[in-house]
């Protein structure tokens, strides 16, 4: 299983924790050695642990986080160490980390509230050491490091927000690669119903006519002709609902095979025969009697075991054995498409090459949208697919009521 970014980030907020706490603990130890107070040691160890608490807080709850943040700042604002500002303790690196934080996750005018709050405190912190100001110590030192101070929010704010703004511009692009996947399946759908129903009314129609030749009946064959002539008004028909929902055709993608073979069950034991190799064994097996199958269910089917062989082939280093299996039963058809990722054919001792991201996750990511369509073939049927890994490789199943089951 993949990490996530969270998962990965997890060992070096860690390590960061441990490295600040010690530095910390080091800079507070040699501040009392050279005459801090008691309290101010104290007051300060407090505060950092405030900062280190906000910042695990912030990751889930970045509002509280923030605020217990603010509230360790001005504690360490509040605190003169002899000749530096305790606001420069190294824990305090946590608050502008919880600003980053915040600002990828709240909107961003609350954003620019924290902001604000974070200038404040650099110009409170100034003030309090303006006032206790050592003698001999000039005050533009003082500009200065509020100067920096305040460049180093922003900038973090800054950063926070163009990375923001970029990953929701990738979601958004996202999303509308995906719809658009999803529209042009949705066509290809119409389009593969289409061509189904078109036939089988077509031959309806044919065979109507031919039974209004054959008959001697002059009223039988005005009787046949007006239902011949229903037909052929219904397939108009269909045409012009399926034009009012898009287009009827798509273009193949490039390397598709899908519209050379005709679809039907009785297709899939030819279409999964052509797809073996010497390094590519493709098997197919049929188990139990057959049931009726609504046309958009067999259509599911043929486009399942399409899609799953097609999907081994392409993403799999050879050699490469993939089983393909129908399971009848009273209530539903199970359409199995099983690879072993590869590596049953090979030699003992070498190695099973993974395509980089297999079958189950081409569905959501990179430009394999084909379970996309699948996806929506077998919802559409009164089904459900889906992907597992399986021992070795990935299973694909779909699930597909019969007339019966329905």
């Amino acid at each position: 299983m993949t990490a996530t970014p969270r998962q990965d980030a997890r060992p070096a907020t860690v390590t960061a924790h441990g490295v600040l706490a010690v530095l910390t603990v080091l800079t507070l130890v040699g501040n009392r050695y050279y005459g801090a107070d008691g309290w101010q040691v104290a007051a300060a160890a407090g505060a950092a642990v405030l900062l280190h608490g906000a910042a695990v807080v912030s990751r889930r709850r970045p509002w509280p986080g923030y605020a217990t943040a603010a509230l360790g700042m001005l504690v360490l604002a509040t605190i003169s160490f002899p000749s530096w500002s305790a606001i420069l303790l190294p824990s305090a690196l946590w608050f502008p980390v919880t600003l980053w934080w915040l600002t990828g996750l709240v909107p961003v005018r609350s954003s620019v509230v924290a902001l604000a709050v974070a200038v404040l405190g650099i110009v409170l912190a100034e003030l309090v050491a303006w006032d206790r100001l050592p003698p001999g110590i000039p005050g533009w030192t003082l500009l200065v490091e509020g100067g920096l101070l305040t460049l180093v929010v922003g900038g973090v704010w800054a950063a926070a927000l163009l990375v923001r703004r970029r990953r929701e511009a990738g979601r958004r692009a996202e999303s509308g690669r995906l719809a658009a996947a999803v529209a042009d399946e949705r066509a290809s759908i119409r389009r593969d119903l289409h061509d189904v129903i078109a036939h089988t009314v077509t031959v309806m129609v044919a065979r109507i006519e031919a039974a209004a030749v054959t008959t001697t009946d002059p009223a039988t064959r005005r009787e046949l002709g007006d239902i011949a002539e229903a037909g052929r008004d219904a397939h108009q028909g269909l045409r012009a609902m399926l034009a009012t929902l898009g287009p009827t055709t798509t273009a193949p993608r490039a390397g598709a095979r899908r519209d050379q073979v005709p679809i039907s069950l009785d297709a899939i034991a030819d279409m999964v025969a052509s797809a073996a190799s010497p390094l590519h064994a493709v098997t197919f097996a049929e188990v139990g009697p057959r049931r009726p199958l609504s046309l958009s269910a067999e259509v599911a089917a043929f486009r399942t075991v399409q899609e799953g062989v097609t999907n081994a082939l392409r993403h799999l280093e050879p050699p490469v054995e993939v089983t393909v299996q129908l399971r009848w039963g009273p209530a539903e058809l199970e359409v199995e498409v099983r690879d072993d990722g590869g590596s049953a054919l090979r030699a003992p001792g070498s190695s099973a090459l993974r395509a980089p991201g297999s079958s189950a996750r081409r569905a959501v990511g990179g430009r394999g949208t084909g379970l996309l369509g699948v996806g929506e073939r077998v919802r559409a049927a009164g089904g459900t697919l889906s992907v597992t890994e399986g021992d070795d490789g990935w299973v694909l199943r779909a699930l597909l009521p019969t007339k019966e089951g329905a």
